[in-house]
């Protein structure tokens, strides 16, 4: 972990609740999942658990990432939704502030990503080891020495967005891993949020699509 771990102390933020499926709103510098060790037990997923027993991981956002999450109530609904994660079928939307002025006004990062092993969990561009990843950006709005931008991941590699956002020279926001100096040290949080997560239901395949809007 970049720091100690002083999770928030909120309340679930429960955005949707059926048969077969949990969705949430995830607060900012709250674990997915445990960590190693005790001190790090504390998460959405335990949390979650300690409402709805049956409730299985899905997918993971990082610790310094809020916004929404799909947890499965089922057996049946945790290996449908997997799928679709795995398929690429889950279309996901992030906000997220970074710094400087990102030009043009649309574009799509290609750019291959592999863990760095001397300094995991913090990921690099790698064009001979790395795994695809594909970010398609569009800005929303110019601010003074930032810019608001929504991202799309095409795919799902670990801080996917944050490098890419770093590669293209504008870091998010407050990014303990990726950002250095003002950029960093001036924002409270990581400025990224899962806004939307557009997904078929696990009991019948009706499209249905999950928001929550971004705290900054």
């Amino acid at each position: 972990m970049s720091d100690a771990y002083t999770p928030p102390d909120t309340p679930l933020d429960v955005l949707h609740e059926d048969m077969e499926i949990l969705v949430v709103n995830k607060p900012a510098g709250l674990l997915s999942v445990p960590g190693k060790g005790a001190h790090l037990a504390d998460c959405l997923l335990s949390r979650i658990q300690a409402a709805f027993p049956q409730a299985l991981l899905v997918h993971r956002l990082d610790r310094d990432t809020s916004g929404v999450m799909v947890f499965a109530l089922t057996p049946h609904a945790q290996r449908h939704l997997g799928l679709q994660f795995e398929k690429r079928q889950v279309k996901k939307t992030y906000v997220a502030r970074v710094a400087g002025r990102l030009e043009p006004r649309k574009g799509t990062v290609d750019l291959p990503l592999i863990v760095d092993w001397p300094n995991r969990p913090r990921q690099m561009v790698c064009h001979e080891t790395g795994k695809p990843a594909m970010t398609d950006w569009r800005v929303t709005r110019y601010g003074e020495g930032e810019t608001r931008v929504r991202l799309m991941p095409k795919t799902g590699r670990s801080h996917q967005l944050r490098v890419h956002m770093q590669a293209l020279g504008h870091p998010i926001l407050g990014d303990p891993f990726y950002a250095t100096g003002p950029a960093r040290d001036d924002h409270p949080r990581l400025m990224l949020h899962s806004e939307e997560l557009r997904l078929r239901h696990p009991d019948g395949g009706v499209g249905m699509a999950f928001k929550a809007k971004a705290p900054f």
